[in-house]
């Protein structure tokens, strides 16, 4: 029987470096990254949707196109006359990226302002993906229509997945932060935290203490990833600590969580293996920071 996965988030145009000075442009958002890596490792039985909010300008469709020839339908896109896409550039020192943005405007932040899409779309999921970029971007009055549709979904047997992916910038206060991030992890029957931006945020000792929070919000299922450090997971009612094999010579880290929790869904909804799901998620971002930019051609 066919099975349905929905990413909630906002794709962005994205800038990143090219040789001589110039800029390379591509489409790219983390839950949009991660909705890429699950398709390509997802059975031809699961479809894979994005529910968003674009304008109807010749960017616009562009990205929508982009989108939807990596196979995963926008019909649940909003398209807003009166917006347009959010923009960022990636900047890097070695390795390591920062991001500069300009999506303050952005059509995305208007992708939860319908309740009634929001219930439809969701109620014909299986499996709903979302991340606190998403939550950060909206309203309060959005976030209260996010959250009421994520519940009905989840009380009807939809299996929530939610990234924090915390960005400080973003948000209005770092308390709003907080009790956002919470009341969603409320809602999730998994969650893929980073350490580094728990500690930051939340004032987490060490992964055990993050992973142990979240289970406090109730979060069925915890995976807490910490760079190139093990990874620490609550999953089927076990704890298990999995090394991170090294990379080599990684050449961009930008999309290297995204990819991990794209790979580690499509592994796991088929057949619950944490093992065998952190392992495809380990290999997916292995494979991405050696390239520059979020998406690559697996």
């Amino acid at each position: 029987m066919a099975r349905k996965l929905v990413g909630i988030g906002e794709c962005m145009v994205e800038l990143s470096q090219a040789e001589g000075g110039l800029m390379r442009k591509s489409f790219a958002g983390d839950v949009f990254n991660s909705l890429w890596y699950a398709r390509a490792g997802l059975p031809e039985d699961w479809s894979v949707a994005f529910l968003s909010a674009v304008g109807t300008d010749p960017t616009s469709d562009e990205m929508v196109s982009f989108i939807e020839e990596a196979g995963i339908s926008c019909d649940p896109v909003r398209r807003l006359p009166q917006h347009r896409p959010g923009l960022y550039m990636i900047h890097l020192d070695g390795a390591e990226r920062s991001f500069s943005y300009w999506r303050d405007t952005s059509a995305a932040r208007q992708l939860a302002a319908d309740p009634a899409h929001l219930e439809t779309v969701l109620g014909a999921a299986d499996v709903v993906y979302l991340s606190g970029i998403t939550l950060a971007i909206l309203s309060d009055a959005d976030l209260e229509h996010l959250h009421a549709a994520l519940a009905k979904a989840r009380a009807a047997g939809c299996f929530v997945a939610f990234d924090p992916n915390i960005r400080p910038a973003l948000w209005r206060s770092p308390e709003h932060l907080r009790a956002t991030i919470g009341k969603t992890a409320s809602l999730a029957s998994l969650v893929f935290p980073s350490f580094d931006d728990e500690q930051a945020a939340f004032g987490d000792a060490t992964p055990q203490a993050s992973l142990e929070r979240y289970r406090g919000y109730g979060a069925e299922q915890v995976v807490v990833k910490n760079g190139a450090q093990d990874v620490l997971c609550h999953l089927g009612g076990e704890t298990q600590l999995y090394p991170t094999p090294s990379v080599a010579a990684p050449v961009d880290t930008t999309g290297a969580g995204d990819s991990f929790n794209g790979a580690f869904l499509a592994s796991f909804l088929q057949n619950s293996d944490g093992a065998q799901a952190v392992q495809a998620g380990q290999a997916c971002a292995a494979e991405v920071i050696c390239h520059h930019g979020a998406l690559i051609r697996l």
